[in-house]
């Protein structure tokens, strides 16, 4: 008889770089103000990577926190996965410098690349691998210096976006039947490639063969997003039988505050239930939803045994969600 397990979130860690670069530092280079950029996107401040951090180092000291946290060595993982905009290099993957810098010589290491929805498809990844007893313990990263990728002339971009890494530990237990196991319950993808040009970079190895910025035509993107989100919410908990009230904390993607608010509104979420930590990071990509889950173990909001709702959406468009008991 096959064994299926439960992916219980062992553990946490998070990584922001030492720099700050806050509003009133833009306002100087670009026409902008902190008035403009707080009241449109709720951002009051960035970090960003220095000269020589790679993002494999975000994602390793966000890994050692997790680990840490899961108060687990890490050979005991098996697999992990790494969802990133901003690999090391074009390949190999930028999971696998990670692996190695952790001494782990086993199991598999590999990236996901959904944009800002990456965490939540990395999640999905490794949930299914657990479940289907493939893998015993996984780390999940989110991590990015997605700065290298602006345009620190288009002031619809660069004030939007920074540095950072998150990631959990998941730890295979049994499937006991019990409706309060801790653990993921479900996770929803989604992508439509014909918004594709909505929300890209412009560059590639196999067009440009350079990197390029980052390009946005942000209405239709608020539009998109705050529609796609509250329906991939909605089908999360249809599919767990739960209603809205039943959520502890919805943790979205920190995009911009518009659009977290904007889909609090539409689902029926009051903004005291969510996690906010755009102002403090802006869009840190696939390492958002991480990064505002630590915020909210690390302040004793989240706690053990709640459910907890996570959404995002990013380019491709690729959307998704998923319920997690702490």
């Amino acid at each position: 008889m096959t064994q299926f397990y439960r992916a219980k979130v062992a553990g946490i860690g998070a990584y922001l770089p030492e720099r700050v670069v806050t509003n009133d530092e833009l306002a100087a280079r670009i026409d902008t103000s902190n008035e403009w950029i707080i009241e449109r996107t709720g951002i009051h401040r960035r970090h960003v990577a220095a000269d020589d951090e790679a993002t494999s180092d975000l994602a390793l000291n966000a890994a050692v926190a997790a680990l840490d946290s899961a108060g687990m060595d890490a050979q005991d993982v098996d697999l992990i996965v790494l969802a990133t905009t901003t690999p090391d290099s074009t390949f190999p993957a930028t999971a696998t410098k990670v692996q190695a810098a952790l001494g782990i010589t086993h199991g598999a290491a590999f990236d996901v690349q959904a944009v800002c929805a990456g965490f939540v498809y990395a999640l999905s990844v490794a949930n299914n691998q657990i479940v289907l007893g493939q893998a015993k313990n996984a780390l999940v990263i989110g991590a990015e210096t997605f700065t290298r990728l602006l345009d620190w002339d288009d002031r619809g971009t660069c004030v939007l976006f920074g540095d950072g890494a998150g990631a959990v530990v998941l730890a295979g237990e049994p499937l006991d039947g019990d409706a309060n196991q801790r653990g993921v319950l479900s996770t929803h993808l989604h992508s439509d490639g014909r918004h594709y040009n909505l929300l890209y970079v412009d560059g590639g190895p196999s067009t440009t063969q350079d990197t390029g910025h980052v390009r946005m035509l942000g209405p239709e993107v608020f539009k998109h997003a705050v529609n796609k989100l509250s329906h991939v919410v909605h089908e999360a908990l249809e599919a767990n039988g739960m209603e809205a009230n039943d959520i502890a904390w919805f943790v979205p993607h920190q995009a911009n505050k518009r659009i977290i608010d904007g889909t609090a509104k539409k689902l029926g979420v009051p903004m005291d239930k969510v996690i906010l930590t755009v102002q403090d990071h802006a869009n840190t990509s696939a390492a958002s939803i991480p990064l505002a889950l630590e915020a909210g173990v690390a302040d004793g909001r989240i706690k053990e045994g709640e459910l907890i709702l996570i959404e995002a959406i990013g380019g491709g468009l690729s959307w998704g969600a998923g319920v997690i008991r702490w």
